[in-house]
This record gives structure tokens, C-alpha cells and sequence, in this order.
């Protein structure tokens, strides 16, 4: 009976759960309560306690990395050594040297296109194949090379290998072909190469100067194996670009921009001289990285390396008395300084110079196609930086040189940086050299986004610098169209979106024409392609302007030098500028365009020089002999232009 009541109950339980009664229930709960006990606390006791389940693995490994790499941590050093070397390079001359001293100089070496002579006076019998091309079967061989190769970075590294083989080939190709090949020896490639430089190091290419060898920088610059140049491109790597502090990674910048002036100026390969100053860098990832050539460690306080640039100048003029030193990509603050500091030494600063001079160039020729009179014009800068505040000064001198008393030029200005219209009661601490375009007549009102500036300012103008992709927003762009349909009927927007690379670019050209109508006058710092756009049954094609600086800084660089000029005066500066908004020709001019194609860089270049030399002539900074000008003076442009054009490196003849 028990055990069939026993069954019962359980039936009973299973079968119809609602028809047991409550003292079942409770001592069903009661053991279902104690196996869920004992069944946790076996759990607890078959799984091991692990004290380190809580803890960061991973963070303390890459902490621990971080401090294998850190090979200075721990010193204070107050003192510097002075490099001692012992003895002098010695250097094949291009007369004595053969076989592989040749083949290894790019500078000598020509590759297939050697004569049989002088195979055998040099020794290159069977160290090159038995068949001699010219250069244009060369050229023909390595652009098929970069079209196949897949990535710019891969086309990049190709065109490098060439330049450190065969100098005069490399030269040739980026000349014949300059609009496809600029772009992969300089922006927009440039950046991605600089981003990267570490890993793709295969050679030196210029000279890599540490803080550390502060007291050296002299014999460092004697190393040099190409005697006596004439330029020299330097960055400390603070401000690449867009892309922010790459530290010793920067000196791409360097190299490329050098290429630039051979290319597109002429200036010989051998009298070029990149450098990079290397003080550190505030960059995590590259303090992070095992491959990093720099050293690893924080940029020291503004005040040590202002004494480090000290030094370089006076190791500069010590060692290359002659020499024109273009500083490039400096950050905001030293990049002001420098140019300040450093006026009265044989100087430039391209990005705020040279960036300024191109813009004006630029929008000389945009204010003439605009239908807007010159008291109607008003402009806003969206970036208040070295470069936005550079660009400005320079437009202004536009109006300074027009009758325009200087407050009255510089009131038709209104920058924005990040924190909106750039105002003297704004609450912050503004830097120094944004105070002179400091807004006061904003009556205590703070403007805090493009768009309210826009509609405040209502600009005929909108120029932007700020390295952020997409800022210039449909918005935007139809606020300014409107502003200026505002002032009357055939006027047309004057719209510069010039940051690099293409990624940090304000807009594009196709947003630029289809949120204007077509009716924007654009020009970019990176290149974009034609437009053709369909509106009533018409086409149009519209051609986009790139304010590149390539235009200016080669002419500029080389006018200063074979002018001889003892410094570089603002009016050499305007002056370039000036010719190269005159440099256009009629097909260029029927296009709408406001600079030459890109194809005429180097014909813009010798106009752009010879006005420079003008320029430093009148400014009384040119130490060519006297009776040289007065030959000049007497038989004008056209002996200057020929004699010019004798002095320049190109390849092609």
C-alpha cells in the first residue's frame, strides 16, 4: 500500500500539477531549493578561483613593449658630445670613375641609353644589356611599370627606386608626365608615404638630424656627398599635412617637395638637400612602433627647440652660406615664429608663404570672372591656422596695393577656427597670430558655427583650410551662392576648399558645381577631375582649378637663387603671385581657368622667377654683379628669360 500510494502521489503530482495538495507542493519546493544549493556550492567548489581573471593582460604587455622600446628613459641629459671624424669621404670623380661606381651613381648613371663609346670607355661592357635605347623607349618601359602597379603606394615606391638609380630618367618621366605622376611624388600620395615611412624605408634619401647631435649639426651637414647646394626643404615633422606630429616620418615631405623643384622649376637634382630635424614626436603610435627611425621619446619644451633651430641656422650659414632654406610643416606656433625670427636669413615658409602667394594668385584671377566690385568683396576663412592666417595676410596685401588703408582690408576678413567666428570677446585665449583678423565689431555676439557666420557675414568668399573633410556642407555652400545672388544679377561665388589630401578635403568639385549651379569659381588643393553636368538640355563641362603650391614655390625658390638674393622680401612673395595670375595663356583664359594647366607648370615657373628676380632687384637684396642688371635693365625681358632658361636642369635635352 505504501508503495502504491507512494507511485500514486507522483502520478497524481505529474499529471494534473493544480490537484496536489499544498504539503506536497512545500516539500517539493523544499528539495527542489536544497539541489540548487548543493548544486552551486559543488559548482564553487569544482571551478578554481583565478586571481587574475580581473586583470588587463593585454595592457600590461603592450605597457611592457612600450618600455622595451623606451631605450632613454631614465637619462637627464643637460650635456651634448660633439661628433669627431677622422678622416674625409672620398669620392670617385664622374671623369675617373667606372664599371659600377657608374651604374650605382644615379646621378651618372643612364641606364640602356649608354653610347658604345661610352660602354667602353667606362667599363660597362656586359654590365647592361647589349642594346641601346633612347629615353623615350625608358620612359615608355617605366610608365608600363607604374600602370600596372595596383596601389599608389606601390607606383610611389617604383618612381623611388627609379630616382635612386637613374636621376636624369626619373626627371624625364615626371616632366612628360606631370599631371598623372605630381600627384604620386607629392600630394595626395605623399601623406599615405609618410603615414607609412618607417616600414617603407629602404634608403637614406636626405639628412636626419637629431637633437641629440645638437653640437654636430655642422659636420652632419659636411656629409652631405653633393657639394654646395643651393636648396634645402627642412621639417621637424610637427604638422604633416592633415595628418598631425609624425615626427622623423615627415621627412617625405622633404624629399617629395625637392622633386617638386626640379621638375617643375628646373633646379639641378645634385643642388637639393632634404632634411629632417628630429626632436622627438608627440605621437603614440609611433612611440608605440618597433620599426619608428626616430627617436623615441616627447618633443622637448618650445624653448629647447627653439635653441635647436638656433643652431641649425647658424650651422646653415656657417657651412652653406648661400644656401635657401624653406621650412616646411612646422606646427602652427613655431611655423610664425620661425618666419619671424629667422626674416633677415636667407628664408621661406611655403605654407604660409607659398600657400598664400598660390591662393592670391588664385583669387586675383576669381575676383576678375566674380562680377563682384572689389568694396563688395568679403571673405571667410574656415581655419584660422598658419596656413589660413598666411592666405590672409597675403590677400590683404591684394587690397593694401589697391588704395585699401590697412584696417580697411583687413575688415573685409572673418576667420572661424574650431571654436566659430574669431572675435576679440570671445572668452578665450586666443593665439598670437590670430589677433590681428580678431573681429570687434561683432557688438558681445559670438557666432559659433559656419552656418551663423555665413548668414552674418553674408561673404562674397569662402575659403577654407581646415584639413576636415566634408566641412563646406550643401548647406553652406547654398547659403554663400545666396549671399552673393543677393548683391545682384552675373555674380559668381568665389569657393576655395583647399585642404590636402583628397580625404580632408572642405567639398568636392562636383558638389561645389551642382550646389552652385555651376556658377561656383573653385579651385582645390588637391586635384579633382572635369565635371559635366546637364541642365536644360544643355552639357556642360566645367574644369576644376587646383591652387596647388607647386606653382609658386619652384619659381620663387629659383628666382631667389639665381637673383642671389640675400633674403627673400614680402615683395619677392607678392610679386610671384602677381605672375602667376598674368602667367595664363588664351585657351587656359577661354576656359574660365585661374591658373595654367598643370602641363605649363614649368613655363609659369621661369615667369614666376623672372619676377621674383625682378623683385629682389628693386628690393635692393640681389648681389648679382651690376653690369649683369644693366643688360638686363636695357634689353628686358626677353635676354632675362633667355638666360634664365640656360640655367635650368632638364633632362630632356
Amino acid at each position: 500500500m505504501a508503495s502504491y500510494s507512494t507511485f500514486s502521489s507522483a502520478s497524481s503530482d505529474l499529471s494534473t500539477p493544480r490537484s496536489s495538495s499544498p504539503t506536497s507542493t512545500t516539500s517539493r519546493s523544499s528539495a527542489t531549493t536544497v539541489s540548487k544549493r548543493m548544486s552551486l556550492s559543488s559548482r564553487r567548489i569544482s571551478a578554481p578561483f583565478n586571481p587574475m581573471a580581473s586583470v588587463d593582460i593585454d595592457a600590461i604587455e603592450a605597457a611592457m613593449k612600450a618600455t622595451a622600446l623606451d631605450g632613454l628613459r631614465g637619462y637627464s641629459q643637460d650635456h651634448y658630445g660633439t661628433v669627431r671624424q677622422y678622416r674625409e669621404t672620398d669620392y670617385v670623380s664622374k671623369n675617373n670613375a667606372g664599371g659600377y661606381q657608374v651604374l650605382r651613381e644615379p646621378a651618372w648613371n643612364k641606364g640602356t641609353s649608354f653610347s658604345p663609346d661610352e660602354r667602353v670607355s667606362k667599363n660597362l661592357s656586359g654590365l647592361i644589356p647589349h642594346v641601346m635605347e633612347n629615353m623615350e623607349t625608358q620612359c615608355a618601359r617605366a610608365m608600363k611599370m607604374i600602370n600596372t602597379r595596383s596601389t599608389n603606394i606601390d607606383k610611389y615606391l617604383y618612381l623611388s627606386s627609379l630616382k635612386a638609380s637613374n636621376t636624369d630618367l626619373f626627371y624625364r618621366l615626371l616632366i612628360d608626365h606631370v599631371a598623372q605622376l605630381m600627384p604620386l611624388v607629392y600630394t595626395p600620395t605623399i601623406g599615405d608615404v609618410c603615414l607609412q615611412y618607417s616600414t617603407l624605408y629602404t634608403r637614406p634619401e636626405a639628412l636626419y638630424i637629431s637633437i641629440k647631435q645638437r653640437k654636430s649639426i655642422a659636420t652632419i651637414l659636411r656629409n652631405w656627398p653633393y657639394p654646395n647646394p643651393s636648396i634645402c626643404v627642412v621639417t621637424d615633422g610637427s604638422r604633416i599635412l592633415g595628418l598631425g606630429d609624425l615626427g622623423v616620418n615627415g621627412v617625405g615631405i622633404s624629399i617629395g617637395k625637392l622633386a617638386l623643384y626640379t621638375g617643375a622649376a628646373g633646379i639641378h637634382p645634385e643642388n637639393t638637400l632634404p632634411i629632417v630635424l628630429d626632436c622627438g614626436t608627440a605621437n603614440e603610435d609611433n612611440l608605440r612602433d618597433p620599426l619608428y627611425l626616430g627617436l623615441r621619446a616627447k618633443r622637448p619644451s618650445i624653448e629647447v627647440q627653439r635653441e635647436f633651430m638656433d643652431e641649425f641656422m647658424t650651422a646653415v650659414k656657417e657651412v652653406y652660406p648661400d644656401m635657401l632654406v624653406q621650412f616646411e610643416d612646422f606646427e602652427t606656433e613655431k611655423a610664425f615664429e620661425y618666419l619671424e625670427r629667422y626674416k633677415k636669413e636667407k628664408c621661406f615658409n611655403d605654407d604660409i608663404q607659398g600657400t598664400g602667394a598660390v591662393v592670391l594668385a588664385g583669387y586675383i584671377g576669381a575676383v576678375n570672372l566674380s562680377g563682384v566690385p572689389m568694396e563688395d568683396q568679403r571673405l571667410v576663412f574656415m581655419g584660422a591656422g598658419s596656413a589660413g592666417v598666411g592666405v590672409a595676410k597675403q590677400v590683404m596685401e591684394y587690397y593694401t596695393r589697391r588704395g585699401l588703408s590697412e584696417k580697411e582690408a583687413r575688415d573685409k576678413f572673418y576667420l572661424v577656427d574650431t571654436k566659430g567666428l574669431v572675435t576679440k570677446d570671445r572668452g578665450d585665449r586666443l593665439a598670437e597670430h590670430k589677433k590681428i583678423f580678431a573681429r570687434s565689431d561683432n557688438n558681445g555676439h559670438q557666432f559659433r558655427t559656419l552656418e551663423e557666420v555665413i548668414e552674418y557675414v553674408k561673404p562674397t568668399a569662402l575659403i577654407g583650410l581646415t584639413a576636415t573633410f566634408g566641412v563646406f556642407t550643401e548647406g553652406v555652400v547654398r547659403s554663400l551662392k545666396a549671399s552673393v545672388d543677393y548683391g545682384g544679377l552675373g555674380r559668381r561665388p568665389i569657393l576655395f576648399p583647399l585642404s590636402n589630401p583628397l580625404t580632408k578635403a572642405e567639398c568636392t568639385f562636383e558638389q561645389a558645381i551642382t550646389w552652385t549651379e555651376g556658377t561656383a569659381i573653385f579651385a582645390s588643393g588637391s586635384p579633382f577631375s572635369a565635371f559635366t553636368m546637364k541642365s536644360h538640355d544643355m552639357v556642360t563641362t566645367y574644369y576644376p582649378n587646383q591652387g596647388n603650391n607647386v606653382y609658386v614655390f619652384p619659381g620663387l625658390g629659383l628666382g631667389a637663387i639665381l637673383a642671389k638674393a640675400s633674403r627673400v622680401t614680402d615683395l619677392m612673395v607678392y610679386t610671384a603671385a602677381e605672375a602667376l595670375s598674368r602667367s595664363l595663356n588664351a585657351e587656359e583664359i577661354r576656359m574660365g581657368l585661374i591658373y595654367p594647366k598643370i602641363e605649363r607648370v614649368r613655363d609659369a615657373s621661369v615667369i614666376v622667377a623672372r619676377e621674383v628676380m625682378k623683385a629682389a632687384r628693386r628690393d635692393g637684396v640681389s648681389t648679382l654683379p651690376e653690369e649683369t642688371w644693366i643688360e638686363w635693365e636695357e634689353w628686358g625681358d626677353v635676354a632675362l628669360t633667355a638666360w634664365i632658361k640656360k640655367q635650368v636642369y632638364d633632362p630632356r635635352f
